[in-house]
């Protein structure tokens, strides 16, 4: 039986990762992956439980992004699970616009999320990992400034007692045995078989699937 209950309300926050091109104007629209593919066939499975899914991920944004839409875009939805996959822009701006985030800083602001969400709602978290592939092979080099984080990421979920999906060790797992690009043709943003994946990973995560 998954541990979500019957009733409960799911957050999905992040950057494009999670927005997949979700309509901004229609509060209940869940984009055009992971989150959309969960929330379809965890209903499917479990149509009696009448649980809601909301996506309030939005492309570009960052840890400090979050930080500052948490009251509306999280808080305010009173969320019983909040699910979260931040990160990659934190590591990509630093190679695009010479905007680096620091892991301290990256790590003090997603600590923040994490506190407000337990001490104001008390909900459950789910931590997904930042990913990134070597499509092309330049992402290779993100890998300096993308591991610490994802060590920090990992460091708050063991903090906060959150469910941890390792999304970086799925890709590269899988990307031994099929070409990364299958998974995201930039290294960053899922095909739709990389979005199957992450939802997998998810639904098996908090027990909807085995």
């Amino acid at each position: 039986m998954t541990l979500i209950q019957a009733g409960e309300v799911v957050l999905f926050q992040g950057d494009s990762v999670t927005d997949c091109g979700r309509d901004y104007r229609n509060s209940k629209d869940l984009g055009n992956g992971y989150a959309n593919m969960v929330a379809g066939m965890f209903n499917a499975l479990y149509p009696n439980q009448r649980v809601q899914f909301y996506n309030r991920g939005i492309s570009g944004n960052r840890v400090v992004d979050l930080q500052s839409r948490w009251q509306e875009d999280c808080i305010d939805l009173k969320p019983n699970w909040v699910s979260i996959l931040i990160g990659i822009n934190d590591v990509w701006r630093r190679y695009d616009s010479n905007d680096p985030t620091s892991v301290e800083r990256f790590k003090d602001g997603y600590r923040d999320l994490l506190r407000q969400t337990k001490e104001r709602l008390g909900a459950k978290l789910i931590i997904c990992e930042p990913f990134v592939l070597p499509v092309p092979e330049d992402r290779r080099t993100w890998r300096e400034d993308l591991d610490p984080k994802i060590q920090a990421v990992r460091d708050l979920a063991a903090e906060f007692e959150a469910i941890y999906i390792p999304l970086d060790g799925i890709f590269a797992q899988h990307s031994t045995q099929t070409p990364p690009a299958y998974w995201a043709e930039d290294g960053v943003h899922p095909s739709v078989a990389g979005n199957g994946l992450i939802a997998r990973a998810w639904l098996q995560a908090v027990q909807a699937i085995s």
